[in-house]
């Protein structure tokens, strides 16, 4: 007996064992041929010695061959295993067709078929014919219409015939709807302590065998497939995802899906993780639960909420984002030795920022680059910068993104509000410090979220005050446009608004509802459904904004149409007022820029109009562009024309002793 090869050489030693059993397959073949009156080679039925051949190949293995992997897999009688080879046979060996023809004595039937398996191979059974048996079941091999079953010609699957050949890859019917998940980094502790408990599971139930599915539960994304891609890694198998909006609506499509995925697995060593995430909708969560309850092999899901399976065993886990700690040993594995160049950067970016693991790594990655750049932006920027680009994709799908551009010296307000804003923004600075270092948050939960309403006339600088906040604090602002949020489809408000704030989790992004008004007005009493579910998405909101950790802001123009009960739940309420002559003048002093050309403008008498500061920008733009059309400085004339338009525009009634003597 030969010794086995090295595990380098197993292709080369696959081919010689399909070869070989190729061999005893075509000696039975043979010997029925000759039975039949056929003209057959010498030795060419000789089944002893194509057995001994086989078992020397075999005895050669590095590892396991192909076939034996796959009879095992699919559990194959040898009978089976031998139709199987019969099929490879004809598509691989140019002369095993002729074999074929010769033993059921007809020249045109160069092919196997179930009928010459059953009188020419040993150990026949009529079960292997069924379609609940493994060779039909799974397609390993296809009868071809036309002459029934018995006579009909099998065809190998072009992707078993490969496998056994010991060419493995994607069956091509699946290449567009499942990928790959590359092994997993080293996970942090809480994850690692999740993998833990999912092989716990499968070691002391069916889990391996289709019995257990594990639902991986939460808005982590990225963790739960993490964890999954671990766990099948422990048990020596790859993972796939396919997202449950791409399964087929008809059940028996679904169907034939699993069945090419089962297969796939067993022949791949795989697992699936079905990723269901919003996108899919009510129907395609229903397609999902149908899939994974029918589903032989090993299955997790990645679900926001649980979902409930009939008839299968689940195990319920939470995958939540790294804890603080565990995101501070994160970074410095990412950061490497550029970790010690962030100084104090570091512990500032663990308290704004919860990145998930893969948004750590590549902002790790794009620090160590900069910080390798003598030119380069310092460290601490470049770390700062690279979470907030990390941050940003799930947000900008949902919200539209405000570069602030404005600061403290441009905010014309009454110094009440102005330290109004600094004590919000001290409040963000903070938290961490204060929730957690102090032990506040220990206390409970409950209106830990920061939150802002900024009441005020259109124009009075609610949004610039945001964008001040946005710029102070390093961190990106993004205005919710509540027309694409607030739904009269019972619960879809709801969605639209966590969306909204989990995207935001990552950053703890400044989000600001501007105009307010339509979905933050006074909750009424219940009279009907409508005001009930009115009053549940209010609800629903004042919960968001305390468990959000970042800031959210809301604007309105009424105050007073707001519920006291929901304005109890704010924790900073800053009422814009309409500015004075005094604040109007400031404001125009500042409107015009250095480089822009002004002559004779007289700010005391534009102070005199009682407008905004918001409606002050637009006159002076207005007119800025008027005197660049007449090739001249900006004048009190170009402003006096600038101003009846932006009155014409209000409905607003002009007084001529208003804008009298501007020309």
């Amino acid at each position: 007996m030969s010794a086995p090869l090295p595990e380098a050489q197993w292709p080369q030693a696959n081919q010689r064992h399909l070869t070989a059993a190729l061999g005893v397959v075509r000696a039975h073949l043979s010997r029925h041929a000759r039975a039949s009156g056929a003209d057959v080679p010498e030795g060419a039925d000789d089944v002893d010695a194509a057995r001994a051949a086989l078992a020397g190949a075999q005895a050669s293995m590095p590892a396991p061959p192909a076939l034996d992997v796959l009879v095992a897999a699919f559990g194959l009688s040898s009978f089976e295993r031998d139709v199987l080879l019969c099929c490879a046979g004809v598509e691989l060996d140019s002369g095993f067709g002729a074999v074929c023809a010769s033993a059921q004595g007809d020249p045109r039937r160069a092919f196997a078929t179930f009928g010459l398996a059953l009188v020419a191979l040993p150990d026949a059974h009529w079960s292997a014919l069924t379609p609940v048996a493994p060779l039909r079941r799974w397609e390993l091999v296809t009868v071809m219409p036309g002459e029934g079953l018995t006579h009909g010609a099998l065809r190998v699957d072009e992707r078993v015939l490969h496998y056994l050949a010991g060419l493995s890859y994607l069956d091509r019917r699946l290449r567009d709807l499942v990928s790959p998940v590359p092994p997993a980094a080293a996970l942090p502790a809480s994850h690692e302590a999740l993998v833990g408990r999912i092989q716990r599971a499968w070691e002391q139930g069916p889990g391996l065998d289709g019995g257990l599915v594990v639902q991986l539960c939460g808005p982590e994304a990225e963790g739960a497939q993490a964890v999954a891609s671990a766990a099948c890694a422990a048990q020596g198998l790859t993972l796939h995802t396919l997202r449950a909006s791409h399964l087929p609506a008809p059940l028996e499509e679904r169907a034939a899906l699993g069945r090419l995925w089962e297969r796939e697995a067993l022949l791949a060593g795989s697992g699936l993780l079905l990723e269901c995430d919003d996108a899919a909708g009510a129907e395609g969560l229903r397609a999902a639960a149908s899939f994974a309850e029918r589903a032989e092999g090993l299955v997790l899901l990645s679900t926001r909420e649980p979902l409930r399976l009939r008839g299968r065993p689940v195990l319920h886990l939470d995958v939540r984002r790294p804890t603080r700690e565990e995101q501070r040993v994160l970074w410095h594995q990412a950061l490497g030795p550029a970790s010690e160049r962030v100084n104090g950067a570091l512990e500032r970016v663990v308290s704004q920022f919860d990145l998930s693991m893969r948004s750590i790594r590549a902002a790790g990655a794009e620090v160590r680059q900069v910080a390798g750049d003598a030119d380069g932006a310092p460290a601490g920027e470049a770390l700062w910068s690279a979470c907030r680009l990390q941050a940003r994709p799930g947000l900008e799908d949902l919200a539209q993104r405000i570069e602030p551009s404005a600061g403290w010296d441009d905010l014309v307000l009454p110094e009440l509000q102005k330290t109004l804003l600094r004590q919000v923004a001290a409040c963000v600075r903070q938290r961490v410090r204060v929730y957690e270092t102090w032990g506040f948050a220990a206390q409970g939960s409950r209106g830990l979220g920061i939150s802002a309403l900024f009441s005020g006339a259109s124009g009075t600088g609610k949004t610039m005050a945001a964008e001040v906040l946005a710029r102070e604090l390093g961190l990106d602002l993004f205005r919710i446009d509540l027309s694409q949020v607030v739904s009269k489809y019972i619960g879809e408000t709801e969605k639209n608004l966590r969306r909204v704030f989990e995207a935001a989790q990552e950053g703890g992004a400044i989000l600001l509802f501007d105009e307010a008004d339509a979905l933050f007005g006074k909750r009424t009493e219940v009279k009907d459904s409508h005001d009930r579910y009115a009053n549940i998405e209010v609800s629903y909101l004042l919960q968001q904004m305390e468990a959000y950790s970042g800031l959210a802001i809301l604007t309105t123009n009424m105050k007073d149409a707001l519920d006291t009960a929901f304005l109890r739940r704010l924790r900073f309420v800053v009422q814009f007022p309409f500015p004075d002559s005094a604040q109007r003048a400031e404001i125009w002093r500042r409107m015009f820029p250095p480089s822009a050309p002004t002559e004779s403008l007289e700010v005391a008498r534009l102070a005199r109009l009682s407008v905004t500061g918001g409606n002050i920008r637009t006159i002076a733009l207005n007119a800025a562009f008027l005197a660049a059309d007449a090739g001249e400085p900006v004048r009190m004339a170009h402003l006096q024309r600038a101003v009846r338009a932006e009155f014409s525009k209000l409905d607003k009634p002009l007084a001529e002793a208003e804008i009298a003597g501007w020309v």
